[in-house]
């Protein structure tokens, strides 16, 4: 099987599908049925931070060949294949191999990346392009082209294809390079085109244009970007959207129908020509609903689920404790309150990831711990700036007024939505009786990017392994990787539902229940909690007129079961923290990438178009 995955993260891990690919590329049963696998996507070489971390020791990126900067470490043939298309088409080409999953383990691999900078290239070939998507995919590339993304993706499709194809002809393993002979499989035969969301629809495109027939197509649904956005711009937010789009769905009724045209959006409009693929893959129940939802064409195709997979390390009770305390005692020199209990959600920090929800159950937790003599420190680690402060600007705001305890508004500290954010923080901490939340407005958990009050032995390993509780509610959340990354270490999982791992999560706590001896089966698996977002319990509400007000009060409803339910489980002695170390590695081990691959992705695939 050759698989060749279209994604904007083939050349470097940004977010989500670079931490699907990490996972998944890595897994045994993946690299025992996949032959080849390529990653194919765009790069911006005028962009000097993403080439810094493109080209960076840590990325693991081996260069056969890139002509821009001097590399032509391939087969003089395939050297010369490559500059043609360089030249043919007016674009920059770097070809060469990347490795994934944790370096330096026995589980990493690397795979052949594709990378393609199409910022000047040849407009003549490429409204070409554009024209053919027009007459066969009914796409108008006109109606887009002010979008930038979207002319990225178009722009980088062709010229990437071309580069496959010349790629074909030869392959590089540990005894060097070979040349695929003629009566050999090409690496194009019967290959597979992943099309991770919008972004690598185009090189499928593409394909259809030059090599018609010659590929079977997949589109991986990582989300419905036309439902975040419904989602995120309606102060309805989730509890008013799915419920909505329920009550729809039992009338006949599809997403248009409801909100209207949505042409407009070129994301849409893309997602609606991903029909046509031979395969949908969706991350999650939720994305499968969503799909049908969108038009007539998903409601009538077959959707396979793939859900996204979660790390499974074994850790030993005394890893766990050494690594709460080192968080203990970081959190007592920014907070004076040594605590019982430590809390986390390190995010992404955008709105569908609804962190005033963790406010919210802080309220809630506080008074409950207080009554018990316990305490909690709340650690929240999320950013605006994807890559955070400068190391010296992080010291320099450390020193001069106590960062991350402390805060000032405007650069280098709070931007955007962390004012607003550490406002109803510090409003918490002034009222809060036995808890704290430290917002720490800074990507990288360690002492070189958080400053001098940090010990020097803690790391995000720690952050992962030593808390008690991971929230990640969010409001519109496809599948939810980070959410559940603490469980093998025993900690509590607060999620929304509609999270797209909950699905996962309750398949897998079946097959648990299944292997375990019958007097046992019946036992609370208490490692995750679920919150209750978009239930209602007053069923004559109408779902169009759900706002902001009717939200808040599910939400505060919603916060106090939670919040019962947090106090209820968290462990008090070594032997209950040992059943939810036992209990959630159990539970990850049967969500892991291996059994994503073999049990789902994999058996889906070897199907017939």
């Amino acid at each position: 099987m050759i698989l060749i995955h279209s994604t904007h993260e083939a050349g470097v891990k940004v977010g989500g599908i670079g931490a699907v690919l990490d996972g998944l590329l890595n897994a045994p049963s993946y690299l025992e049925s996949v032959a080849r696998t390529l990653l194919v996507g765009p790069m911006n070489t005028q962009d000097s931070t993403e080439m810094e971390r493109l080209l960076s020791v840590r990325n693991r990126l081996h260069i056969y060949y890139f002509a821009d900067q001097g590399y032509m470490n391939c087969p003089q043939p395939l050297a010369e294949l490559l500059s043609g298309i360089e030249r043919a088409f007016g674009v920059r080409i770097l070809y060469g191999r990347r490795g994934f999953g944790a370096a330096g383990s026995a589980s990493s691999a690397e795979h052949e990346v594709v990378l393609v900078d199409a910022s000047e290239i040849n407009g003549q070939r490429l409204d070409g392009f554009r024209y053919f998507i027009w007459q066969q995919f009914g796409l108008d590339c006109a109606r887009y082209q002010h979008e930038p993304e979207f002319n990225l993706h178009i722009a980088t499709a062709e010229p990437a294809l071309a580069a496959l194809h010349a790629i074909s002809g030869f392959q590089w393993d540990t005894t060097g390079w070979h040349t695929v002979e003629p009566d050999d499989e090409p690496a194009t035969a019967s290959a597979t085109l992943l099309c991770h969301e919008f972004m690598g629809l185009p090189l499928w495109y593409a394909a259809a244009l030059n090599y018609p027939g010659q590929y079977r197509s997949a589109f991986v649904a990582h989300e419905v970007a036309t439902v975040r956005l419904l989602v995120e711009d309606n102060d309805g937010h989730d509890t008013r959207f799915y419920n909505i789009m329920r009550s729809a769905a039992q009338r006949g009724q599809f997403l248009e129908d409801v909100f209207g045209d949505q042409s407009y959006f070129y994301k849409h409009a893309m997602l609606k020509t991903a029909e046509r693929c031979d395969f949908v893959f969706a991350v999650g129940d939720l994305v499968v609903e969503e799909l049908r939802f969108l038009s007539t064409g998903f409601k009538n195709k077959r959707i396979d689920l793939t859900y996204n997979g979660a790390p499974s390390q074994l850790n030993s009770l005394e890893e766990v404790q050494r690594s709460t305390a080192k968080l203990k005692q970081y959190a007592e020199i920014l907070t004076g309150l040594n605590p019982t209990f430590v809390f986390s959600h390190a995010t992404r920090m955008v709105v569908s990831k609804g962190l005033w929800r963790d406010i919210r159950v802080m309220e809630q937790v506080d008074g409950q711990l207080a009554a018990r003599g316990e305490s909690a420190v709340l650690f929240i680690v999320s950013s605006v700036k994807p890559l955070g402060r400068s190391s010296g600007e992080a010291e320099w705001m450390n020193r001069a007024y106590g960062w991350p305890a402390q805060h000032r508004y405007g650069w280098p500290d709070l931007v955007d939505y962390e004012a607003s954010l550490y406002d109803a923080i510090a409003q918490f901490n002034a009222q809060a009786r036995a808890s704290r939340i430290v917002l720490i407005n800074q990507f990288g958990f360690s002492r070189d990017r958080l400053g001098e009050t940090m010990p020097a032995d803690i790391g995000f390993g720690d952050l992962r392994r030593g808390t008690d509780l991971e929230f990640g509610q969010s409001i519109y959340e496809p599948f939810g990787i980070a959410q559940i990354e603490p469980l093998p270490a025993g900690a509590l999982c607060v999620v929304s539902d509609v999270c797209g791992c909950v699905g996962f999560v309750r398949q897998s706590i079946g097959m648990l229940r299944l292997s375990l001896p019958v007097e046992e089966r019946q036992r609370p698996i208490a490692n995750v909690i679920v919150g209750q977002y978009t239930h209602l319990q007053d069923l004559s509400v109408d779902p169009l007129q759900i706002g902001r007000v009717l939200r808040d009060d599910v939400e505060r409803n919603t916060a106090r079961v939670i919040a019962q339910l947090v106090v209820e489980h968290l462990p008090r002695t070594d032997q209950e923290k040992q059943q939810l170390i036992d209990q959630g590695y159990a539970l990850a081990q049967r969500m892991s990438w291996d059994v994503v691959a073999s049990e789902q992705l994999l058996p889906s695939l070897m199907r017939t178009a």
